[in-house]
């Protein structure tokens, strides 16, 4: 176990900024495919990323340091939430910076299984939408995470063209709702 999970701290003790695009399917519990979904990735530590949703639906989840947005175009409406009141023990907030990796997870296991080295974590906290998180690397490269949440379903997310550690502007975060959209919650 200590492999994987050695790699997986190296990754996000060297990890700065993470650009890549992105390739989703939620996938029942049968094993059926409920939604395929895909967009680009920006994660620049600490406390910012944005999930930029182009299929199947235009959507941005954005973190800028304080806020956390989430955007539904078609909707016009916009969440936002204060970064800190969100659920530490997500993938997102760990591949931010916002989640300390022994701090908000249990190291259950690490193998390998399709030529990728796997580490499988479960959240501390009991609170949060997932069951278990599982990070796969291809050698030193992180290529898939897989979620299991509290419904059995399995969000498998694929990343494509994974760039680290380039120059990342904080602006790529800034996020201001456009003029007509309704925006529930407060931003810090």
């Amino acid at each position: 176990m200590t492999e994987g999970a050695d790699q997986l701290r190296q990754f996000l003790d060297d990890t700065q900024t993470l650009q890549a695009t992105f390739h989703q399917e939620l996938l029942g519990p049968d094993g059926d495919v409920i939604e395929i979904a895909s967009g680009v990735l920006s994660i620049k530590r600490p406390g910012r990323f944005l999930w930029r949703y182009a299929e199947p639906i235009e959507q941005l989840v954005v973190a800028d340091g304080t806020n956390l947005w989430i955007y539904d175009v078609e909707l016009e409406q916009a969440t936002v939430t204060l970064l800190e009141d969100v659920v530490a023990a997500s993938p997102a907030m760990l591949l931010s910076g916002e989640a300390v990796l022994d701090e908000e997870f249990d190291i259950i296991e690490s193998f390998e299984a399709d030529d990728l080295r796997w580490v499988r974590l479960a959240p501390k906290a009991e609170a949060g939408d997932f069951r278990q998180v599982l990070i796969g690397f291809r050698g030193e490269t992180l290529t898939q995470l897989w979620l299991l949440d509290s419904l059995d379903q399995r969000t498998t997310i694929e990343l494509i063209d994974l760039e680290i550690n380039s120059d990342l502007a904080d602006t790529v975060f800034d996020f201001r709702p456009p003029s007509g959209v309704d925006v529930i919650g407060n931003a810090g």
